[in-house]
């Protein structure tokens, strides 16, 4: 990324309603925050007025675990969740004529693209940060993703 892309990412932020922009591209993130001036506030600390003891509350009971939900969390503790590094349009492909990159059940290595989100007219690849089977692929391809938002399960091998 180069500084006239990032003065572009500067022009977008400062002309759009949000207020703050994360952009990684080959190993290199760019963080743009728009700070609105204006009076600062000075915060005044909160007091609370002791409570009597007769009112203790007893602490609450953890409910039940059925065995269903406790072999599911431990299904789901094997399996490495890749996420969206950033807000985009996820794709499998390359291009819509061509071959996905990875589809359920395939083996992939760490490094390898997995698919690529687009991002202010930017093609960010996504690439496995482990080794293992994709056993499952969450988002249909070009659906919106939020940041943080599951995309793969896999299997690490």
């Amino acid at each position: 990324m180069d500084i006239e892309e990032i003065k572009k990412l500067i022009k977008l932020v400062e002309k759009s309603g949000i207020r703050e922009l994360e952009v990684e591209e080959g190993g290199k993130k760019v963080r743009i925050s728009k700070y609105e001036g204006g009076e600062v506030v000075p915060r005044t600390p909160v007091s609370y007025a002791p409570m009597p003891a007769h009112h203790v509350i007893p602490p609450a009971q953890a409910s039940p675990v059925s065995p269903e939900e406790a072999g599911k969390s431990e299904a789901e503790e094997k399996y490495h969740l890749v996420k969206s590094p950033m807000v985009g349009t996820f794709y499998m492909a390359p291009a819509e004529d061509a071959a996905p990159f990875v589809k359920e059940g395939d083996v992939v290595s760490a490094g390898q693209t997995l698919c690529i989100i687009e991002a202010m007219k930017l093609m960010n690849e996504i690439e496995s940060d482990v080794s293992g089977r994709v056993v499952k692929i969450l988002p249909e391809n070009g659906a919106p993703v939020e940041y943080g938002e599951t995309l793969f399960k896999v299997e690490p091998l």
